[in-house]
């Protein structure tokens, strides 16, 4: 459709293009009858109407709202796109024309420094081949060398720190092999832009597919497609079209993969994975009998929680840092501490959708454990808190019910044996005016870890870790399903079980085979990272669970705790002899951490 400037002016219209470029044996009312089946006439029309504009915004924005098509896309996902220095935004392509004009309208508005990577033919309307970076997406035995040219103009494009937008697969999504609607394999022109440039890259999905009659005749010949995509594009008119944009991908991890294959597959997962961002998120703070949380109850006056840390022995308290320090103790020690631990739980919980709805969160537990917490003696309040079960001495006074883990899973006698040896962790919290920083988690594991220097026959750390009912549904989904499948401690596994089980399937990112994406999903940072990408906080994984698993952390079941805001509890376990040695001395310190090896050593081969 590229000719004279008499061209230009009707795109769309093979009746009026060139004679050399139409088969002499086509006369134009065959062409003008063409014109009508393929809805190039109406395009044409479109493109009339868009063109006889005399306004300000751009020629895409003006084609959409000629079109009345709008696009959905939250406020937190366009903060994603940068608005300065070299992009490659990539895109999965369902639609074949939509999409593009949806993109370049929007990157108008946030960066005007764009080009895309698009089919040669589009060069026929003017008022986009500015814009426009010219491929052949036919191939045939020129396309290879013919295609070199864009490659150097993308090439020098970024190296001028502008964007550059491409639709990897090179044509529009359709029915695969698997019987998936999806895009066909990506091009390896990708991989070499990304590590040639070193440009960090931005995933754009676009939900939804052409329909029946598109994917028929794709059946029938591929260029059938092609000739539907007109139809395409203006069946489109009236709808409101979202996209998912995901977080800025950093070239050095990027260009770290070893093929092409393992960097298409890593950015296609990237792009898809989008997908799951469509789902809506429940918030739910379990009720009281009143079917209203209970107002929280006052704090107890700081100088009488001053004076009970006072009061405990010098041997209980922990870490010092600065103004912090970590104190343990038990609820007969210290009965306003745990009041004031109680209190500032309800108060953290309620925060992520979580809490028990009453006035403060103690149970019977409390009164048997011991307790960690983190004081700041300038503010004169409790930061944060852990709980302590000591497993042996619990199990040998009340049995498997003296446990809290017990009230989620049902244990058999074999895993109580092996975890004789164990702490059950729990009931942590940071209070939310400190959960900014890292420190106050940090110096409250320092606390453990001496804890564990003081008695360092125990082995084993285990306890649940909570995934919010403030997550989607699908980050909650995503979670279990790749822990469960990469991350569960199977020799273990078949010795608890849930009381309430978590209902999860296997979880099947559109557009990737399980060969493709379960390389990927075996690393931990990489299923954060797919979570961020669908919370609009950009939060992964939570950071407890991301610490156990930093750990060496495995698991063993999942539960859902109706009665706590509907969380899913992760039963998780850390073998502290196969722990990081330099883990565990940053929490024991250097001598600690001596002192507790030499214990775990001589009870090994004690064993053996």
């Amino acid at each position: 459709m590229i000719g004279t400037d008499n061209t230009l002016a009707s795109p769309f219209l093979l009746s009026r293009q060139p004679v050399s470029s139409v088969p002499a044996r086509l006369k134009k009312p065959l062409l003008m009858m063409a014109e009508h089946l393929l809805g190039l006439q109406r395009c044409q029309r479109l493109y009339d109407r868009v063109s006889a504009q005399d306004t300000e915004i751009s020629f895409a924005e003006q084609a959409l709202n000629t079109l009345d098509v709008r696009y959905q896309l939250s406020d937190h996902e366009q903060a994603r796109i940068p608005t300065s220095g070299p992009c490659i935004l990539i895109a999965n392509h369902p639609f074949g024309g939509i999409e593009g004009l949806i993109l370049m309208a929007l990157l108008g508005k946030v960066r005007p420094d764009f080009k895309v990577m698009a089919n040669f033919m589009l060069s026929g309307i003017p008022q986009l081949r500015d814009q426009l970076i010219n491929v052949d997406p036919f191939g045939g035995a020129d396309a290879a060398r013919t295609n070199l040219t864009p490659l150097r103009q993308s090439l020098n494009w970024l190296k001028q720190g502008g964007m550059l937008v491409i639709f990897p697969a090179g044509e529009v999504s359709s029915r695969q092999a698997t019987g998936e609607i999806t895009d066909p394999v990506w091009s390896s022109t990708l991989p070499r832009l990304v590590r040639r440039s070193k440009a960090p890259v931005l995933p754009v999905f676009f939900p939804g597919e052409n329909g029946a009659l598109f994917q028929w005749a794709g059946r029938l010949h591929p260029r059938l497609r092609t000739l539907l995509l007109p139809h395409m594009l203006l069946n489109k008119a009236g709808q409101t079209l979202p996209l998912r944009i995901g977080n800025l991908l950093p070239s050095k991890k990027l260009i770290g993969f070893a093929t092409s294959q393992e960097l298409n597959n890593y950015l296609r997962l990237r792009t898809y994975g989008l997908n799951l961002a469509t789902n809506t998120r429940a918030k739910t703070v379990a009720k009281s009998e009143n079917d209203e949380p209970q107002p929280i109850s006052a704090p107890r006056p700081a100088e009488t929680l001053k004076n009970e840390i006072a009061a405990l022995p010098e041997a209980q308290h922990l870490v010092h840092s600065g103004d912090f320090a970590v104190v343990e103790f038990t609820a007969a020690q210290a009965p306003g501490l745990l009041n004031e631990i109680g209190r500032l739980r309800e108060v953290t919980f309620r925060d992520v959708g979580e809490g028990t709805g009453h006035s403060i969160d103690l149970d019977r537990f409390d009164e048997t454990y011991t307790h960690l917490c983190l004081w700041n003696h300038k503010q004169g309040e409790l930061v944060g808190a852990y709980r302590i079960g000591r497993v042996d001495d619990l199990l040998g006074h009340y049995g498997a019910e003296g446990l809290y883990t017990s009230t989620l899973f049902n244990f058999q006698p074999q895993l109580l044996e092996r975890l004789h040896n164990a702490l059950e962790l729990g009931r942590s919290f940071i209070r939310p005016e400190y959960q900014r920083s890292y420190a106050p988690l940090l110096l409250l594991w320092k606390g453990i870890g001496h804890y564990l220097v003081n008695n360092p026959h125990y082995r084993y750390l285990f306890g649940p870790v909570s995934i919010s009912n403030d997550y989607t549904a699908n980050s909650r989904h995503l979670m279990v399903d790749t822990l469960t499948r990469y991350f569960m401690v199977k020799e273990w596994s078949g010795l608890v079980s849930p009381r309430l089980p978590v209902p999860v399937t296997p979880l099947k990112i559109q557009g990737l085979s399980a060969q493709q994406s379960d390389p990927l999903l075996r690393d931990m940072d990489e299923i954060s990272a797919l979570i961020a990408d669908l919370e609009s906080d950009s939060r992964g994984i939570p950071v407890l669970l991301r610490h156990y698993l930093s750990l060496g952390g495995k698991l063993l079941a999942f539960n859902l705790d109706p009665d706590f805001g509907h969380v899913i509890d992760g039963l998780l376990l850390v073998d502290l002899q196969q722990t990081e040695r330099k883990q565990l001395q940053r929490y024991m310190g250097r001598q600690g951490y001596a002192n507790y090896l030499a214990v775990q050593q001589h009870q090994t081969a004690a064993c053996a």
